[in-house]
């Protein structure tokens, strides 16, 4: 994975909480794909998603 560094700033599906989070995160690229990590405000899981292909 390669940073990009770009920032997405969206809802995130948080797996602990079960619930959307607006949350802020860095742009990762692997195998062609973008990909935002960050963490749950709430209870500081990591948090990812998917953006698309570059």
């Amino acid at each position: 994975m390669t940073d990009t560094g770009e920032t997405y700033k969206g809802e995130f599906y948080c797996v602990k909480c079960k619930e959307k989070r607006e949350a802020e995160g860095n742009v990762v690229e692997s195998n062609g794909r973008r990909m935002a990590k960050g963490t749950c405000p709430e209870c500081n899981t990591k948090l990812n998603r998917i953006l698309g292909k570059a």
